[in-house]
């Protein structure tokens, strides 16, 4: 082979090894992201990095969690929990704050939001300036994977372990579903028929149970003590002649804290009775908010939150127009032993209130039903079944022109156009500006569908047949003037626990929609 043959040969070779180092070398080369905590510089590989957002303006609190458990928001239908790395690190770290950054990490198929300070770049790191970080045989990893070390050794990075963090004890894991058509085929499968709960706060957050768990809602009345009294249980109430156990959901919630005293001057505090397997258990809860509407599918995973109650949990109802609501499997919230200890203890502590039950069931007689109580000047009841969901007052109605006085006007309830009437209007009373109780009641019937706007819902009780009366004839007389009054057909009386008395007027919502159908002009109609 000539010289120049030869060297050319060898310019080939050279050129050719130079390539293929070059292939491995960019083959070996990794993207990553890098993140801002404090002074510190944290970079996550960016293979694992879904997106970056925002702090979200709504965060729901997760009871029962640990502190660097920050909470869940809702992103494109699935629940994300967030992690607050800072009190990953350091637990006296301080809560998330406006201008944060929440990185969506997804690995394996879970999803979970790590929170920062803020964010940094995108980085290519060579293998040499990447380090993993050995623990010792045995030992748990940490979520610190290793380091990045970058201009010349003046700027170190921690690099997180994605595998480790979607691990973290007590935070949820929510599974990443990609293929949109199996959402939809998913979604289909689930939709199921339609269910119902009803939405209550204690410690801060919305909870919901669903329908068939409850049994009564009533004001705080009057508790009994009880040698049960301890960090859950408050005392007794009587609840038809027999002795229930009041349990305090914000001390449940808690782990382990001491059990509050009811507040008699809080006019929101209610206690939600509810049954338990073959035993009736009392809530005290801050509040009942509202009755809501869902299918299977509009219910979003939250899995393990916590060793303590664990199955008590059934997942996330997410609603843009009112926020989120953990819906609860209140077959899950006690064990066998608990709930035996409270049944089994008090009926045998106070056989006197097992007697008056007793004589009670020979006295009363029918069946029963279920209302829900509302205020409107007077105090009214309508069946329960008659009111598809509760919606707290909402500016976001549109009053189309030429509609009447009585008609507040069009609200958008999740793509349904449903008609709001102002009851008040359409029956004479005088005007009232809507306030933090007023609510409204979604009634339907086929495709007819309405919003009554009232002032305030109370409670929800259980009626004997004893307990309802024919209305009286004067107060039915339309001529009367009598407004509402005029169209309730029945009147329930009932003894309260405390010895007093409280009435109620009947009120039929498919009467009121006939009424509608005939005064609304059709293009006023929902």
């Amino acid at each position: 082979m000539s010289e120049p043959a030869s060297a050319a040969a060898n310019a080939a070779t050279v050129a050719a090894s130079a390539v293929k180092a070059a292939s491995a070398s960019a083959a070996a080369t990794e993207l990553y992201g890098s993140f801002f905590l404090g002074p510190d510089e944290f970079a996550l590989p960016a293979v694992c990095i879904r997106e970056v957002v925002n702090l979200p303006a709504k965060i729901t609190t997760l009871p029962l969690s640990p502190a660097h458990l920050e909470g869940m928001f809702t992103l494109r239908g699935t629940v994300i929990p967030i992690v607050n790395l800072g009190r990953l690190f350091n637990p006296a770290a301080g809560p998330a704050v406006p201008g944060n950054k929440v990185a969506i990490i997804e690995h394996q198929d879970v999803l979970v939001g790590m929170l920062f300070d803020d964010t940094g770049e995108i980085l290519r790191v060579r293998p040499e300036q990447r380090s993993v970080l050995q623990y010792a045989p045995g030992a748990t990893p940490g979520v610190i994977a290793g380091t990045i070390l970058l201009d010349q050794g003046n700027r170190l990075l921690q690099v997180l372990d994605a595998n480790q963090l979607i691990r973290i004890e007590n935070v949820p894991q929510v599974l990443s579903l990609r293929a949109s058509g199996q959402q939809r085929l998913q979604r289909a499968q689930a939709q199921g028929e339609r269910r119902r709960c009803v939405s209550f706060r204690s410690a801060g957050t919305s909870f919901a149970f669903e329908m068939a768990a409850i049994q009564e809602i009533v004001r705080v009345p009057e508790l009994q003590p009880s040698v049960l009294a301890g960090k859950l249980c408050l005392g007794r109430m009587n609840f038809r002649g027999s002795p229930v156990a009041v349990v305090d959901f914000t001390a449940l919630l808690s782990a382990g804290a001491a059990a509050r005293p009811v507040d008699a001057a809080d006019q929101d505090q209610r206690v939600m009775v509810a049954r338990i397997g073959d035993a009736t258990i009392a809530f005290l809860v801050d509040s009942v908010d509202s009755i809501i509407h869902f299918y299977n599918d509009d219910v979003l995973p939250i899995p393990l939150l916590s060793k303590a109650r664990a199955g008590m949990f059934g997942g996330c109802i997410s609603r843009p127009e009112q926020g989120d609501v953990i819906l609860l499997d209140h077959s899950g919230i006690f064990s066998h032993k608990e709930i035996a200890e409270m049944r089994q203890g008090h009926a045998k502590l106070y056989p006197l209130d097992g007697q008056q039950a007793a004589a009670g069931k020979e006295s009363r007689h029918g069946a029963r039903k279920v209302y829900l109580t509302f205020r409107l000047e007077q105090a009214f009841a309508v069946e329960i079944k008659q009111v598809r969901e509760i919606i707290k007052f909402s500016d976001n109605i549109t009053r189309p022109p030429g509609t009447p006085h009585y008609m507040r006007g069009v609200l958008n309830l999740r793509q349904m156009m449903v008609s709001v009437i102002d009851m008040r209007s359409l029956y004479g009373m005088p005007e009232q500006a809507p306030g933090e109780l007023s609510r409204i009641l979604i009634i339907e019937r086929g495709e007819e569908r309405y919003g009554l706007l009232v002032d305030g819902v109370e409670d929800i009780i259980t009626v004997l047949d004893s307990q309802r009366y024919a209305a009286p004839r004067l107060m039915r007389n339309q001529a009367a003037g009598a407004g509402m009054q005029s169209e309730a057909a029945e009147v329930i009386d009932m003894e309260k626990d405390d010895g007093n008395r409280q009435s109620f007027s009947v009120f039929d919502c498919g009467s009121l929609i006939d009424k509608l159908a005939n005064l609304l002009p059709p293009q006023a109609q929902p």
